[in-house]
C-alpha cells in the first residue's frame, strides 16, 4: 500500500476513534491514550497526525460543519426563490438527524466545550456567526424580489439559527419525542408566515 494512502487511513481511523470516544466519554473524559487503542495506532502515529486532542477535536466540528454547508448550498439551490430555499434547507432536518444520529452527542460536546474553554469558543462560535451572516444575506434576497417583507435580517437570520438549533437540541434530548425533520419544517413554515 502507498504510504501517502496508509497516512490518510491513519488519518481517518484516529478520527473515527476520537469522534467515538468523544461522544462516549466527553472531551475530558477521553484521554490520547483511548483514541490509540480505539484506533489502533501508536501515539507517535497519532502526534504525526494532530499535534494535541484538541487539534481532532476542531477537525471533527469543522468536518461537521462542512458537510452542513454542502446540504444547505445544495437545498438553497433547489428553488428559485428565497422562501422556497428556505424550505428546502429546513427540509434537511430529516436527514441531518437521520445522518448525524451518531454524531449529534458530539454537538453537545461542541458546545459544553465552548462554554468552559476560551480557544474552543471562538472556533466554536464562528459558524453561528457565519450561519446568521449567511441567513441575512438570504433574507435581504427574499425582500429585493419580493418573496419576504421587509423586516431587520438580523433579526430574522438570528431567529432562523435559534430555531434551527432549538430542535435539533430537542432531537437530541428526546430523539423519539416527535419527528424532528417534519417539526423543523413545519417551524420554518410558521416563521416565513411572519415573513412573507
Amino acid at each position: 500500500m502507498p504510504i501517502q494512502r496508509r497516512a490518510e487511513e491513519t488519518h481517518e481511523r484516529i478520527l473515527a476513534a476520537a469522534q467515538q470516544c468523544f461522544a462516549s466519554y466527553g472531551y475530558d473524559g477521553t484521554g490520547v491514550a483511548q483514541i490509540c487503542e480505539q484506533a489502533g495506532v501508536t501515539k507517535g502515529a497519532f502526534y504525526h497526525h494532530f499535534p494535541t486532542k484538541h487539534d481532532v477535536f476542531l477537525e471533527l466540528l469543522h468536518r461537521w460543519l462542512a458537510v452542513l454547508d454542502v446540504q444547505l448550498a445544495t437545498a438553497r439551490g433547489e428553488s428559485t426563490t428565497v422562501r422556497g430555499g428556505l424550505l428546502h434547507m429546513a427540509a434537511l432536518a430529516g436527514r441531518i438527524f437521520q445522518d448525524g444520529r451518531g454524531q449529534l452527542p458530539m454537538f453537545l460536546e461542541f458546545w459544553t466545550q465552548a462554554s468552559q474553554h476560551p480557544e474552543f469558543w471562538e472556533e466554536t462560535i464562528a459558524p453561528y456567526r457565519s450561519y446568521q451572516a449567511s441567513f441575512a444575506a438570504l433574507i435581504e434576497a427574499g425582500i429585493a424580489e419580493g418573496s419576504l417583507r421587509p423586516v431587520d435580517s438580523a433579526v430574522a437570520s438570528r431567529a432562523i439559527v435559534a430555531l434551527a438549533i432549538g430542535v435539533l437540541l430537542q432531537g437530541l434530548l428526546d430523539p423519539q419525542g416527535a419527528p424532528w425533520g417534519q417539526v423543523m419544517t413545519d417551524s420554518m413554515k410558521l416563521m416565513l408566515e411572519g415573513l412573507t
